[in-house]
């Protein structure tokens, strides 16, 4: 079975930073693409970042503040977030693409405060 589990999350000031995690486990082959998405309250959940063969892509909302990096031999997408600013508050979550569709984790809450 596989699971996605986020971890680095918090409460942090305007102009801070955090780490996200995402460990990766279980029978997961052929990964297309490893990716952030956030959820606000609110809104709609959207993309903040994804890696696949292609190298990285942001969205231009993040571009500069955001660096998505993948360890592949630890199987764990990282997202490190810097000058984080309050409408970065939301639910990060990760997602895995694999070719017969996509895995989720359970999200992990940033909370900056102004």
């Amino acid at each position: 079975q596989v699971q996605l589990v986020e971890s680095g999350g918090g409460l942090v000031q305007a102009g801070g930073s955090l780490r996200l995690s995402c460990a990766v486990s279980g029978s997961i082959f052929s990964i297309k693409s490893m990716g952030w998405f956030r959820q606000a309250p609110g809104k709609e959940r959207e993309l903040v970042a994804h890696i696949d063969a292609g190298g990285t892509h942001y969205a231009d909302s993040v571009k500069g503040r955001f660096t998505i990096s993948r360890d592949k031999s630890k199987n764990t997408v990282y997202l490190q977030i810097n000058s984080l600013k309050p409408e970065d508050t939301a639910v990060y979550y990760c997602r895995v693409q694999v070719p017969a569709g996509e895995y989720w984790g359970q999200g992990t809450q940033v909370i900056v405060s102004s």
